[in-house]
């Protein structure tokens, strides 16, 4: 895991910011959406700088942020001393905006009250979850245990919409996984309430062969975000694959953009975890796509 110091992160943004100021990228975003980022890459400096960090992100030219939940997830936990309208009010005197969050499986599950309130109270208009069921199956998962994973986050789905806050699928983990040759994700599609819950597509599983232009024509309307990443094949990486920017990989971004208006997506977030200071030079690239 690379590290990102708050030089290395500000010295990136100042570069993007740099790059922002030419003509060629002052045509509209992606499907005229905000650039967003999902801020569990850069958790190490949300701990020591978060302030630092939040102004790096936007220097670099995101305008929108996803965040954790500062109760689910410990790297988020000094967030904890900061009421919800006031980190909200710390994001937008800082120029970002914040409708959305991810959220451990407890606090949705056990603690689906308190967390709803927090998100909105924060002004959060969606709340999402990274997997349901395991985050390393066991491989020994069945077409029952599926439905045993969706059950609780419908009913969550239920008392958020209740709420005017939508509930995300995220799919990580087992979510990505087969049983019978299967894809789990379709199974937990369906068995999902189309009027209370949305997905988020993470764009990295098109490894494991969930191509997200093959999603979002396959199930118009169930996709309301997606967190980006790119990369390019390395035998010397554990994964053969290594993270590069936007726009510096494999990925077909204008085809996936242009198939994510079909799937509903209204926003995204950029997400390299690997290797955070490569995210704010994704920001040039689409800034200047076209869709």
């Amino acid at each position: 895991m690379h590290t990102m110091n708050r030089r290395m992160f500000l010295m990136g943004g100042a570069a993007a910011s740099a790059l922002l100021s030419g003509t060629r990228y002052l045509f509209a975003n992606p499907l005229g959406l905000p650039i967003g980022c999902q801020t569990y890459p850069v958790r190490k400096s949300i701990r020591t700088d978060f302030a630092g960090t939040m102004k790096g992100l936007r220097a670099a030219g995101f305008t929108q942020i996803e965040l954790c939940s500062p109760y689910g997830y410990d790297e988020f936990s000094s967030l904890q001393k900061y009421k919800p309208q006031e980190l909200r009010r710390m994001l937008e005197d800082w120029g970002l905006g914040c409708i959305s969050a991810h959220w451990s499986a407890n606090e949705l599950f056990q603690r689906a009250d308190q967390s709803i309130a927090y998100a909105k109270e924060f002004g959060m208009t969606q709340m999402a979850i990274a997997a349901l069921g395991p985050w390393s199956p066991r491989t020994t998962e069945t077409v029952n245990d599926v439905k045993r994973y969706v059950e609780p986050f419908n009913a969550f789905a239920e008392k958020a919409h209740a709420a005017d806050i939508i509930a995300l699928l995220h799919n990580e983990g087992f979510v990505s996984e087969h049983i019978d040759g299967k894809p789990v994700y379709d199974m937990m599609i369906t068995d999902l309430n189309p009027a209370t819950t949305k997905l988020q597509f993470q764009v990295s599983t098109l490894q494991q062969g969930y191509d997200p232009v093959t999603y979002f024509e396959k199930y118009p309307g169930r996709f309301l975000s997606m967190h980006c990443q790119d990369w390019v094949k390395d035998p010397s990486t554990k994964s053969g694959f290594r993270q590069v920017p936007l726009g510096k990989g494999v990925v077909d971004w204008k085809g996936v953009f242009a198939a994510a208006k079909t799937g509903g997506v209204k926003n995204y977030f950029v997400e390299l975890e690997e290797d955070p200071s490569l995210m704010p030079l994704s920001v040039p690239y689409l800034k200047s796509l076209n869709v």
